[in-house]
């Protein structure tokens, strides 16, 4: 049984699990697969193409696989979900996230009201990405990650002033465990190691280490993660 708008638009080559529900005017593209007691909700955009701009840096004129929702999914209102991308079970993105193409997000992962998932991403499963966080391309999120409200990570270090630039985007890495508290800003290619800890507010410039806490701008270790807040201990 499902439950479908008549205003939902949903495009030809569309598969649709049991026991959906699908809001009204949620717009679905061609071939995107969906998974079964999945929740979408109104103004939805699920499988979107990626526009290009002439002078875009990340976006890629290439053929994508359709987009693959799976089963216990929830995506809030006016949400988009791109093709290419791939949600593993149980993810929630809420209400105007946004999740780009070639991403792949593990199973429980909930990104955030407003945040946004660039494109070439891999993040992992049990993940926290919270209200207004941004995921820059080409980055890497391990398991158990938390990512604050307003964390900003980067994957340019010319700031698109030199052609230099397309040749040399990294972007962010943080491993199982990582955490990154609210407004802070990360640069092009940094690794948080397991467990490594950023503090508010802080500006990191270089590689955190596992089990470690930084602080400051720009960042500087200052002590070990508690031994109870181990990702081990949990």
């Amino acid at each position: 049984m499902k439950n479908i708008s008549k205003t939902a638009v949903i495009a030809e080559g569309v598969i649709i699990g049991d026991n959906c529900q699908i809001g009204e005017y949620v717009v679905i593209e061609a071939d995107t697969v969906i998974g079964a007691n999945v929740r979408i909700d109104a103004f939805a955009h699920i499988g979107k193409t990626p526009m290009k701009a002439a002078n875009s840096a990340v976006t890629k004129e290439s053929e994508l696989d359709p987009c693959v929702i799976g089963d216990g999914c929830i995506i809030g209102t006016h949400a988009v979900v791109y093709r290419g991308c791939t949600l593993n079970e149980g993810v929630l993105v809420a209400d105007m996230g946004e999740v780009r193409e070639r991403v792949t997000v593990g199973e429980k992962t909930i990104i955030g009201k407003g945040a946004t998932v660039e494109c070439d991403c891999k993040v992992g499963s049990y993940c926290k990405i919270q209200t207004n966080a941004y995921i820059t391309a080409y980055s890497t999120l391990g398991n158990y990650c938390f990512i604050a409200p307003g964390v900003v990570t980067s994957n340019d270090n010319y700031a698109g002033r030199t052609k230099k630039c397309f040749a040399e985007f990294k972007g962010v890495t943080v491993c199982d465990g990582g955490r990154i508290g609210a407004g802070a800003v990360i640069k092009p290619g940094i690794v948080i190691g397991e467990d490594g800890f950023v503090a508010a507010g802080s500006v990191v410039t270089r590689d955190v280490e596992p089990g470690m806490i930084v602080m400051g701008v720009p960042a500087k270790t200052v002590r070990k993660v508690d031994e109870e807040q181990l990702l081990k201990n949990q």
